[in-house]
């Protein structure tokens, strides 16, 4: 039953991106693409999960993102990128179902700190909704994620405009036990990932907008789950006829509080 409703959100969600894949045709676009250098980023998370009933828990993530110097694409930390902060209420519907709503403030750090051509920060509010579907395939548990972000969003040159946009994103992942028969406590793990990231709106030339495959390695210590590991990216940049991809660090930390009066173990929600 949850494969069949998987496979008809997924198929909804690429009828939209085919629906509005006109968005944008307006612009011109050279006839040959242009891939620019890779370059390489530092993301740091800490999430935070906060079981406050049976049916609804507080959800929070808080990321610090470093990207590569201006001199050397390769040095991993050499500027700011973002300051990410995302906040949200979940009500599980079942449990292989449940949605998550909230609102997410973004700082993005201007290219080149200190150049009186751009603001140093500019503050990116978005509202974001998510499905979680959750099966498991005899030891393997297998999320899908559908996220859905309402973005105001402006670059950080001086006097730009913000604008709207809307974007849709698909996440599948597989979190493998190496030394467990299932997910649970003191569980080493690897969690490879793909998403695919669509967007919507004025100005948006490419309704593609990025591809990001992640394996990460990681392990669960009673409220605790430690998990890092390497991302590359893959997408069209503002500049019509341009892409780029990235080489990312992911280091990241979640920690669960049940304040329920009969805890139970955490093993069951590991999105991230």
């Amino acid at each position: 039953m949850l494969s069949k409703i998987s496979s008809s959100l997924i198929l909804v969600s690429f009828l939209f991106v085919a629906y509005t894949s006109s968005f944008g045709q307006g612009l011109t676009v050279p006839d040959q693409k242009i891939s620019l250098p890779s370059t390489t980023e530092n993301w740091n998370g800490l999430y935070l999960k906060l079981r406050l009933s049976d049916k609804w828990w507080w959800y929070q993530e808080n990321h610090y993102r470093r990207r590569s110097s201006a001199e050397n694409r390769l040095d991993f930390i050499g500027r700011m990128g973002q300051i990410y902060n995302r906040f949200g209420m979940t009500y599980i519907f079942t449990d292989n179902f449940e949605v998550t709503f909230g609102p997410t403030l973004v700082y993005n750090f201007a290219p080149e700190r200190g150049n009186p051509e751009y603001v140093d920060s500019v503050l990116e509010p978005r509202f974001w909704h998510q499905w979680l579907l959750t099966q498991s395939v005899g030891s393997v548990k297998v999320l899908h994620q559908f996220r859905f972000e309402h973005r105001f969003k402006r670059p950080n040159d001086i006097g730009a405009d913000f604008n709207y946009t809307d974007r849709w994103r698909y996440k599948i992942t597989a979190y493998v036990p190496l030394n467990k028969p299932k997910m649970e406590n003191k569980t080493l793990f690897i969690a490879p990932s793909n998403e695919f990231f669509f967007e919507t709106g004025e100005n948006v030339w490419n309704i593609f907008e990025e591809n990001r495959l992640y394996t990460a390695i990681g392990y669960t210590y009673n409220n605790f789950m430690f998990f890092g590991g390497h991302m590359w990216t893959y997408g069209p940049t503002d500049l019509p006829g341009t892409y780029r991809d990235r080489h990312i660090i992911r280091l990241n930390v979640m920690y669960t509080i049940d304040f329920r009066g009969n805890r139970k173990p955490l093993t069951r929600d590991f999105a991230f």
